[in-house]
């Protein structure tokens, strides 16, 4: 089944973000290579696809996992929270509908 991961960044997460991107980043492509990873990208805090130094407000990933217990592990373990990068990230289910 697929599942939403929603996590809303802490204030001024830019710098605790680039320490910890390359890990992040990493686990998004292990996802991809086992063939799990739909989409997953950052919320910018402004409206611009490059929003420089006002960063990010989040992020959404979306995944399958064979159970939410088993979503909500992977997304507990993800990097971005042991840097302080996320205040709060939500799990759920997900249906995709389109395309």
């Amino acid at each position: 089944m697929l599942y939403a991961i929603i996590s809303e960044d802490v204030a001024d997460s830019l710098p605790l973000r680039a320490k910890a991107r390359a890990s992040h980043v990493a686990r998004l492509h292990d996802l991809r290579d086992k063939g799990r990873l739909i989409l997953a990208g950052p919320h910018p805090a402004v409206d611009a696809a490059e929003p420089g130094e006002a960063g990010f407000s989040g992020s959404l990933i979306v995944a399958e996992f064979d159970s939410l217990e088993q979503a909500q592990r992977w997304a507990d373990a993800d990097p971005y929270i042991a840097a302080g990068v996320y205040q709060k990230v939500t799990v759920k289910p997900f249906k995709k509908v389109a395309p």
